[in-house]
């Protein structure tokens, strides 16, 4: 498969645009879309630390999983950590995949340490948007599907430097 540039982008519940950038198509089957993403700038991040300009990021989607993945390496090439959000099934056409982030967060470190992020933001926007139980469920459930993952090191966190 030729490489795509494809345009993604993370929404918030209300279908407000909240994070947009540019990645590369470079596996697609069935269900699986992978892409390699590269920052063009440095980012400061609450709990990843820096995030430096040239990072690599690869990124798993699927169009029928309520999760996606992304594994960053250094602009070295060294494996820095995984990064899963909890988010809406995502849609695909025309060049743009577009799902809403549902605000919880898994940061995985190299010794598959992990962190479950941004609890607060999740319980604000149920609130804020009332969200129903089966959402709700359904969030606790991916949740619980992404540290089953970790445990078992199953893919896409099986990737070892």
């Amino acid at each position: 498969m030729s490489n795509q540039n494809i345009t993604i982008n993370s929404r918030k519940y209300d279908g407000n645009i909240n994070r947009t950038w540019k990645a590369d198509l470079i596996e697609q089957d069935k269900t699986l879309l992978v892409f390699r993403g590269e920052f063009d700038r440095e980012i400061k991040h609450r709990e990843l630390g820096v995030i430096r300009r040239g990072t690599i990021s690869y990124e798993y989607y699927w169009l029928d999983r309520w999760f996606s993945v992304f594994r960053f390496h250094e602009p070295e090439g060294e494996f820095r950590n995984f990064y899963c959000n909890i988010n809406m099934p995502p849609t695909f056409e025309n060049g743009v995949l577009d799902y809403i982030d549902l605000e919880i967060d898994i940061l995985i470190w190299k010794d598959f340490s992990f962190q479950i992020l941004d609890a607060e933001e999740f319980e604000e926007n149920a609130e804020k948007f009332n969200f129903n139980l089966e959402l709700r469920t359904k969030v606790e459930q991916n949740v619980n599907v992404i540290l089953s993952l970790i445990r078992k090191r199953e893919f896409p966190l099986d990737y070892a430097d």
